[in-house]
């Protein structure tokens, strides 16, 4: 339900994670409100390239749920990068905290889950909230069959308090303006020589364009888990694709899905990586982009059934030849 910028890697538009509601109002229509559970929304969308959401849009978004009586739950895993990217572009907002328009931009939603091994810094875990306690009855009763007890869901004391803070000081402006610099800097080294990615930069990760990478490598053949792969050959960097392969197949047809963007991700880790790290990352980025013409396909060799993108194997199209 994205709009339409987003599936242009080269449109400048600052908020391509924007929802399109229009589309939005035709789909209730047609499947009718009652059929749909809620909206699930994304802070910074992963999959356009870590674009983020303006607030504007999600106060438009509430009020359109609102009329179908429809809830919207949050994926809260890189909202403080959104947070920070409404502060620095959408106007109105230059002056307020980040943890302000955090707790703005969350009043809008029903309830929220974070993976927290991505804005707040820790190792593992993550939590889940709603603001209906009849729901959160049912949740703390299901979590002790799946993670643990409601008062930890399986994660150890010392990673909570860990999560505590990581959660305190992911807000603090120094942090997150100094987190998403650093992800520009890689950005601004591959633009300048004319690598192809998705713009505007985002906030956790440069996104490489595989199909204006490797204009001659088919769709079918994994132009961005290709990518990957030249990335890791090279220099032992490890990139994650994001395109055919993420999309899976149509549970109708069984053919692949075919998305507009075919990209791989270089997500950058915080406070782990300086500017000599980013430096190299940019090298082993060129090195696969000036043998890109003599570079093949893949094929897919094993596929599960299920988030293939992340147990899939492959193997070059040009090894028999070997």
């Amino acid at each position: 339900m994205i709009i339409d910028e987003a599936h242009d890697t080269q449109n400048l538009h600052p908020f391509k994670g924007d929802v399109d509601l229009d589309k939005l109002r035709a789909l209730v229509k047609q499947v009718g409100p009652e059929n749909v559970a809620y909206v699930s929304l994304s802070g910074t969308v992963n999959m356009a390239g870590g674009q983020p959401v303006s607030m504007a849009n999600v106060r438009a978004l509430r009020k359109l749920c609102d009329s179908y009586g429809i809830r919207i739950y949050l994926d809260a895993t890189r909202m403080v990068e959104n947070a920070f990217f409404i502060k620095d572009r959408e106007p109105g907002w230059a002056d307020k905290s980040i943890a302000d328009i955090l707790k703005e931009f969350c009043s809008y939603t029903d309830g929220a889950w974070m993976s927290a091994k991505k804005d707040s810094m820790v190792n593992i875990g993550g939590w889940l909230a709603v603001n209906d306690h009849n729901l959160f009855d049912a949740l703390r009763n299901m979590v002790v069959i799946y993670e643990g007890l409601h008062t930890y869901g399986g994660m150890a004391g010392r990673d909570m308090e860990a999560l505590a803070i990581g959660i305190a000081e992911s807000v603090e402006y120094d942090h997150i303006y100094s987190r998403v610099s650093q992800v520009h800097y890689l950005g601004n080294l591959l633009l300048n020589w004319g690598i192809p990615i998705v713009q505007p930069v985002g906030g956790h990760a440069v996104f490489l364009d595989a199909k204006r990478f490797y204009p001659h490598i088919p769709q079918d053949q994994f132009p961005a888990q290709t990518l990957a792969a030249q990335l890791y050959l090279d220099s032992g960097i490890r990139g994650m694709e994001r395109g055919i392969v993420s999309a899976g197949r149509d549970p109708n047809t069984g053919d692949h899905r075919y998305p507009a963007l075919e990209l791989t991700r270089l997500a950058i880790p915080r406070r782990v990586y300086t500017q000599a790290h980013m430096d190299v990352t940019s090298e082993a980025v060129k090195a696969a982009y000036d043998s890109r013409e003599q570079t093949h396909g893949l094929r897919m060799v094993y596929e599960p059934k299920q988030l293939r993108f992340f147990q899939a194997r492959f193997e070059p199209i040009e090894s028999h030849s070997h």
